[in-house]
């Protein structure tokens, strides 16, 4: 069995909410959190004005001590920027596609392969566009892309910035590629205040005079819900995932971790300082078993 502590990140091309330099106290806060396996979104490969913020998925891959993939989306002038894979285990090989809806975005999906103990899995990092046809599209495109190359029942883990904030992809993601939230999953929902919910339902029981089992039976039909994305009917359920954006006063649902194969062990949004002063998006840390 392995473990990977799994973070997404939109990294804001290494700058603040307020605009900013951020890559060296980002560089310690990712250290702090032990990472195996990021998945980063606007990471910048070029930056002519600025050479400091220039090659960041190296910078970060250095500081680090990881292996990392780029993927080349956003072209401009005096700048460059995409998403980056970066792992503790060896990248075996990767590719980046172009997955652009439109000229207005440029967008693309890059695929590596890393080895976990002799096993591969299938990592994608994503930040899909801001029209909900042109996303509907791209996740088409990942899941051609997925029947194509992934064998079936391969570890797999798709991640990023998936600007789904009214969260109507998840069925998408559970019905043609098999993988889950990892919020779905995870023994506690982090990041909805599910503790201070609970505390209110087991005050709310106590003044109607219910006792203690059927209190404790109360909370473990709601974390029973809480457990499954989709019904047996396949309805979605209606616990959405966790707020990510911005990072200050987190209020839209932006950023995901899917899975198929692990167990999850833990899933939190990181709140709070340092998070809410290196980026304008929080990101989502994920524990998960790889039996």
């Amino acid at each position: 069995m392995s473990l990977l502590r799994v973070v997404s990140y939109n990294i804001h091309k290494g700058r603040s909410l307020a605009g900013r330099d951020s890559m060296g106290a980002l560089r310690l806060g990712l250290h702090g959190l032990r990472p195996d396996v990021l998945f980063l979104q606007e990471v910048q490969g070029r930056n002519d004005q600025y050479a400091r913020l220039t090659a960041q998925h190296e910078s970060l891959a250095a500081a680090l001590r990881m292996d990392c993939a780029y993927g080349c989306n956003a072209v401009r002038s005096k700048t460059d920027h995409g998403n980056a894979l970066l792992s503790n285990h060896p990248i075996l090989n990767y590719e980046n596609q172009d997955i652009s809806d439109h000229k207005l975005e440029q967008r693309g999906l890059l695929h590596g392969v890393i080895d976990v103990g002799g096993r591969e899995v299938h990592c994608f990092v994503v930040h899909l566009g801001l029209f909900a046809g042109g996303r509907t599209r791209q996740i088409e495109v990942m899941a051609e892309r997925i029947k194509r190359m992934v064998p079936d029942g391969a570890p797999m883990l798709i991640a990023g910035d998936f600007n789904d904030w009214k969260d109507r992809l998840a069925p998408l993601f559970v019905e043609q590629l098999g993988v889950y939230e990892v919020f779905a999953h995870a023994p506690r929902t982090q990041g909805v205040l599910p503790r201070f919910k609970e505390s209110m339902h087991q005050l709310r029981g106590v003044w109607r005079g219910d006792s203690a089992e059927e209190i404790r039976a109360g909370i473990f039909r709601r974390q029973h819900v809480r457990m499954n994305q989709l019904s047996t009917q396949g309805a979605q359920s209606p616990l959405p995932p966790p707020r990510t954006f911005p990072s200050a006063f987190p209020w839209l649902r932006l950023d995901r971790i899917y899975q198929r194969g692990f167990a999850v062990r833990s899933a939190k949004v990181l709140r709070g300082r340092p998070w809410s002063q290196l980026s304008d998006h929080a990101p989502i840390l994920a524990e998960l078993e790889l039996p």
